[in-house]
């Protein structure tokens, strides 16, 4: 994976990063990501696995995919996904179908991260994976502290979603 980027992406990363801090006040974990095109974010998301409702499936990039505006999907390979927090394997599925161009995160996740298993993946899945640009991480001195709550909060929680949300 290349780990260059450019002051835009710290940009755009920077962005994700605030998010992500808004997502741990709302009682999620700390992740988020943005799209981009031309140089624009068209589509924010943040983790809402625990808040509003208990939804495991609702992490930050999944989010951001169902927030791009229908319209703009025709440019799906000119698009950039900005995350915090390298994806996981439903999350690298699904950006995979969306046909993105390009994704670039700060922070491996060496614990749930896509790289684990990249060899593993079936044939249509590798092929799509050899089409993305795939980077990072590209900003490891902001998202790593991110990160580094995400495995607390989950060391904290165990196998079921937290009582008290506050207390996340």
């Amino acid at each position: 994976m290349d780990t260059t980027f450019s002051p835009e992406h710290q940009a755009f990363l920077r962005e994700a990063v605030r998010l992500a801090q808004e997502a741990d006040k709302r009682g999620n974990l700390p992740i988020a990501a943005v799209i981009t095109l031309d140089g624009k974010v068209v589509a924010r998301g943040m983790n809402s696995i625990w808040r509003p409702t208990y939804d495991l499936t609702r992490h930050a990039e999944i989010e951001v995919l169902r927030n791009v505006p229908s319209h703009l999907w025709w440019r799906s390979r000119e698009m950039t996904l900005f995350t915090t927090l390298e994806p996981c394997i439903m999350c690298a599925g699904a950006v995979l179908l969306h046909h993105l161009g390009h994704l670039v995160f700060g922070s491996a996740d060496p614990a749930g991260g896509v790289a684990a298993c990249v060899d593993s993946l079936p044939s249509y899945f590798k092929h799509e994976f050899s089409l993305i640009q795939w980077r990072g991480p590209a900003l490891p001195e902001e998202c790593d502290p991110l990160y580094a709550r995400v495995i607390e909060r989950e060391r904290r929680r165990g196998p079921s979603p937290p009582m008290d949300f506050a207390d996340a």
